[in-house]
């Protein structure tokens, strides 16, 4: 009867042939199975070639698709088979044919199980081939990207597979083909179902189809934050990016696609998984590790092969368990006796082990698979079925070796959080496959070493991006970070608060962040108010304000990154009271403050070997379950030292005590304000000073040392510089300078800096060398100056000033001269005018001859430190950051600990002779503070700290700076202290040789070494001996100065 209908199918056409195919479609069905004869017939009458059978193959494919679409479970077994005529099909010369090919292909997709892609993915497959016509690549293409959507996690192991047929129909020379495939890469892409390659799957895509984006794609994975394992799935999508990458031959880019596999084959589970990166990438990591020049990426290649050896010997030695085909079919015989369908078995067994080799044993997955084509055999029912479905499932996960894991036992806490994850920064494994698990009202103190992830998991949780972790509607989190500067920081307190788009969302009035601001310590008439500019607040006022609106937030857990960082002791007790009054909220909070850790840690969350364990009670209680934690609080460098770069000579200046920069007097009150905020500070600096500066949150520390080096002009009182001193200062928000550089790494940064000679891009524009508008106008009149000529004769010059042009000298009486030139007047017009001339002529000429001293004193620190990618490699080391993080990362991809030492570096590479650090301690663990304190120890300049962190600052500073405020007056003074014993003998001390001696040397870019002459006093009798030469060269009519030929001839007067 079918065989007879199909006949009929062949023959009829229009609304007859439709007609047939759904009684043939309703004949099968009722049957239960289409036979094998009618099978053999359809396929048959596919094959048929020529113009005239043309009628054969449509109705054989129409009769297909009618099929497809009334299709039983057990049918659909028997059709598969025909699934590769179909798709020849589809390249049929007659039109009719095309188009009946083409709604089978689409009946196809709809009735295959996802499950079967083991049976269907192959066929696809062998008809994307260059040999296919290209209608029948399309097609193929279209079903693979409609089993993709279908069956994400059976295609996924798939991906290895089908990486170079698609990265050839990528590239076809047909449009069509080509457009085909990249709507199917990108579904095959989201198979791999990772949220943290999300955002680059498009740019995957675009690079397998245009090799120049490959760098930029690169860069771009290789700053991915991972927070999910990676699966094989994941290496097969990076796969090709990572070929073009090493294909190119480029050191650079070599050596950070050697960091991604070393880094990614870490992040899986199992060490086979990463087997399918071995023959593709494996022969191109050993040329690597050869032939790339730059010794440190040629080493990284090499640590990234070893690492891939390592993985691959633990690979081979525990392989992954794959399903056996041959089992799995005495399973399902064993589950379903009765059973006598030869080729639905084979399917059903097909339709497993995608399923078990997947890592797949969801129950529903199990039961699609199995239960629906049991039942319609016809030899059980669907409860039996089930049964049978269960047990094969179970046979299955044992062979494989996946048990389930052991449930923990359950506490009277509520669970708001019990998950699974991996977690990386940029190209480094921070946690790997590690659980975590909160319970609500603990307050777990995150502990672990700089760099390990601390803040980086919290801020992932935050951001929704920990893999298994509650939805935000559910389990609601915020994050606070130790420094809120920014774009916003010209808003007032409570628009700062407001303009939060959580606090928008939640809809938080005014009149309620102003309620909380007070509750924090914001008052009208207080030291911080909740009008000020957030620009105006100290360290410790902007941590409060952070606090406030963390608080609106009325969060289920609180994730405090440093909370106490900037706070004064008063304010530090604050912040432990506040977190242990939360009965109902849950907290996580990182701190290198034992006392900290000590009095608010219900639990310790410690990080170490990629894992997180929960401990129970404060750090007392940990350090004795985990001794070696003692180190985090031990203020000593255990792994690594800084250095400090030594002071260069200073011409005149015999003694470190000597005074190097000084304040007399001085106050200071900020615009609007009516009283001073400091007032009547006298203080001095000089290479022996180690000066620690103390006082509460908003006593004006920071505001005494920006009067120091000139960033604000007092409005009473002087301020004096030597103008051959060099100084470094980091502020204490110091992470601005290096936001707008985030694409660059710490080494490009610093070179980018300093590039101009003498001058540092990001040094704080200061209103001691900065012109007013009224000053400019008093530049342009005209002046007039008596100066004095080489045979000391006065006279006259006049006109209007155009500039200082950078040169100075010294004069006899050993004051400096500067180089002045006039408007409309030729160079040879230039004179040199005394210091003291200058003086008189206004405080705008002081500002004009500070620029020349400070960009001299910085001419004479590039001496011996040429600007080479080496020099500041070496320098950016000699702070702690190793090459892999200094040369090779981009700096938005550091942690907090590690862009502190990218600012040091960079404040650091003139060699200051003072170093001024304001709160240098953040961000930084106990083993960085120990290494900062040892460079501190080592370094033969003046150093001057701003800290509350009273244990370093008692280690290394013998003078104190007490800041206080009258509160009388809410004015601030200064209480300078110190140890009269240690002072004197700094002051005696003679000038040590490396730190003084004079610059004997000077090495340019390319290592070329250059001597420089060192200059000496001349003596009256060979003083007298050379003018007379000069005499007679004037004489003979050569126009040339005293001063310049001593010069040249390496003598000072």
């Amino acid at each position: 009867m079918a065989s007879e209908l199909f006949t009929k199918i062949c023959a009829a056409e229009g609304e007859e042939r439709t007609k047939l195919c759904a009684e043939l479609a309703a004949l099968v069905k009722g049957s239960g199975k289409p036979s094998m004869s009618l099978i053999t017939e359809i396929k048959t009458a596919m094959q048929a070639s020529g113009k005239k059978d043309g009628g054969l193959r449509e109705g054989a494919f129409l009769a297909c698709a009618a099929l497809c679409k009334e299709s039983t479970a057990v049918t659909e077994a028997h059709l598969v088979p025909l699934l590769g005529e179909v798709l020849n099909g589809l390249s049929d010369k007659v039109k009719s044919v095309q188009t009946a090919a083409e709604e089978a292909v689409k009946a196809f997709a709809v009735m295959a199980n996802g499950a079967a892609v083991k049976v269907l993915v192959p066929v696809c497959m062998e008809n994307m081939d260059v040999s296919k016509k290209w209608q029948t690549v399309v097609g193929a293409l279209m079903l693979l990207g409609e089993l993709a959507e279908k069956a994400p996690s059976q295609m996924a192991p798939m991906l290895t597979d089908l990486q170079e047929l698609m990265t050839s129909c990528l590239t076809d020379l047909k449009a069509q083909v080509r457009d085909q495939a990249k709507e199917t890469m990108r579904k095959l892409l989201d198979t791999v179902q990772n949220k943290d390659i999300e955002k680059v799957l498009d740019d995957l895509v675009v690079n397998m189809m245009d090799p120049s984006k490959t760098e930029e794609t690169v860069h771009k994975y290789a700053g991915i934050v991972f927070v999910q394992v990676v699966t094989a799935a994941a290496l097969a999508a990076v796969t090709p990016l990572l070929k073009r990458g090493f294909q190119e031959r480029r050191d650079a880019l070599s050596r950070m696609c050697a960091k991604i596999v070393a880094n990614m084959s870490k992040l899986v589970e199992e060490p086979a998984e990463a087997l399918v990166f071995m023959p593709q990438i494996m022969p191109l990591l050993e040329s690597a590790s050869q032939n790339v020049s730059d010794p440190e990426a040629r080493a990284v290649c090499n640590d990234a092969l070893e690492q891939m050896q390592r993985i691959k010997k633990k690979g081979e030695e525990r392989p992954l368990r794959k399903a056996d085909h041959d089992v799995v079919v005495g399973y399902i015989k064993a589950a379903a006796p009765s059973l006598d369908d030869e080729l639905l078995v084979n399917y059903m067994s097909t339709m497993c082990c995608a399923l078990a080799d997947s890592r797949c044993y969801d129950e529903d997955d199990w039961e699609y698979a199995i239960v629906s084509y049991l039942a319609a055999s016809g030899s059980m029912d669907r409860a039996a079925a089930k049964v049978a479905a269960a047990s094969i499932r179970d046979k299955c996960k044992a062979d494989s070796g996946i048990n389930d894991a052991p449930k923990e036992e359950e506490d009277d806490a509520e669970e708001l959080c019990n998950c699974k994850f991996t977690l990386a920064y940029g190209t480094k494994i921070l946690l790997f496959n590690t659980e975590m698990r909160l319970k609500r009202g603990y307050r777990y103190g995150l502990l672990g070493k700089n760099d390990c992830g601390k803040t980086t998991l919290m801020r992932s949780i935050a951001e929704g991006k920990v893999e298994g972790f509650p939805d935000p509607a559910l389990v609601r989190t915020v994050f606070v970070e130790a420094d809120i500067m920014g774009e916003k920081s010209h808003l007032t307190c409570i628009e700062y608060v407001l303009d939060d788009d959580n606090i928008k969302k939640y809809g938080i009035s005014a009149e309620q962040v102003e309620a909380q601001l007070n509750a924090v310590g914001f008052h009208d008439k207080g030291a911080a108010k909740p009008r000020d500019a957030v620009s105006t607040l100290s360290g410790g006022w902007r941590m409060k304000l952070a606090l406030a609106r963390a608080m609106l937030q009325k969060a289920d857990i609180l994730l405090l990154d440093e909370p106490t960082n900037h706070l004064d002791v008063m304010n530090v007790k604050w912040v432990q009271d506040y977190l242990m009054g939360l009965k109902n909220v849950t907290s996580i909070f990182t701190s290198h403050d034992s006392k900290t850790l000590e009095r608010v840690a219900t639990h310790i969350l410690h990080v170490q070997d990629l894992k997180l364990s929960v401990h129970k009670g404060n750090l007392t209680d940990f350090v004795k379950e985990y001794p070696p934690a003692k180190s985090y609080f031990e203020l000593k460098a255990t792994k690594f030292t800084m250095n400090f770069p030594q002071p260069g000579y200073i011409e005149g200046v015999k003694s470190k005590g000597k005074a190097l920069m000084k304040m007399e007097n001085c106050s200071w009150t900020y615009p609007k304000n009516t009283i001073p905020t400091v007032e009547g500070i006298t203080v001095q600096v000089s290479l022996s000073s180690r000066v620690a500066i103390l006082g509460p949150n908003g006593a004006g520390k920071s505001t005494m040392i920006k009067l120091l080096i000139g960033e604000n002009i007092p409005q009473g009182g002087n301020v004096w510089k030597h103008p051959a001193v060099r100084v470094a200062y980091v502020a204490q928000h110091a992470f601005h300078l290096i936001e707008n550089h985030l694409t660059k790494s710490p080494n490009e940064y610093i070179r980018w800096r300093y590039e101009i000679p003498g001058e540092d891009k990001e040094a704080i524009k200061k209103a001691t060398m900065s012109l007013t508008e009224e000053e400019e106008e008093i530049l342009k009149k005209e002046i007039t100056l008596e100066l004095k000529d080489e045979e000391l004769k006065v006279y006259k010059v006049k006109g209007v000033v155009d500039k200082l042009t950078g040169l100075r000298r010294q004069n006899k009486q050993k004051e400096y001269e500067y180089q002045l030139k006039w408007v409309g007047k030729s160079d040879d017009a230039n004179v040199f005018v005394p210091l003291n001339k200058l003086e008189k002529l206004g405080k705008l000429f002081l500002k004009l001859v500070k620029v020349v001293d400070e960009k001299i004193a910085a001419m004479q620190g590039m001496y011996v430190r040429p600007l080479t990618r080496e020099m500041v490699e070496k320098q950016l080391e000699d702070v702690g950051l190793e090459p892999e993080y200094g040369t090779h990362t981009r700096m938005g991809a550091l942690s907090g600990g590690q862009k502190v030492k990218v600012v040091f570096a960079a404040a650091l590479w003139n060699q200051p002779h003072l170093v001024l650090l304001d709160e240098p301690t953040n961000y930084l663990d106990r083993e960085s503070l120990g290494a900062l304190a040892g460079a501190i120890e080592q370094y033969e300049g003046g150093v001057v700290i701003i800290s509350h962190n009273e244990e370093f600052t008692k280690k290394l500073c013998k003078e104190t700076w007490l800041m206080e405020k009258d509160e009388a007056t809410n004015i601030a003074h200064l209480n300078l202290q110190g140890d009269a014993d240690w002072m004197q003998q700094a002051l005696k001390q003679v000038q040590e040789k490396g730190a003084q001696e004079q610059i004997t040397e000077m090495v340019d870019a390319f290592g070329n070494k250059t001597a420089v002459t060192q200059k000496k006093k001349i003596s009256k009798a060979d003083l007298k001996k050379f003018k007379k030469k000069i005499a007679e060269r004037r004489k003979d009519g050569e126009e040339i100065f005293t001063d310049e030929e001593l010069e040249s001839a390496g003598f000072i007067l």
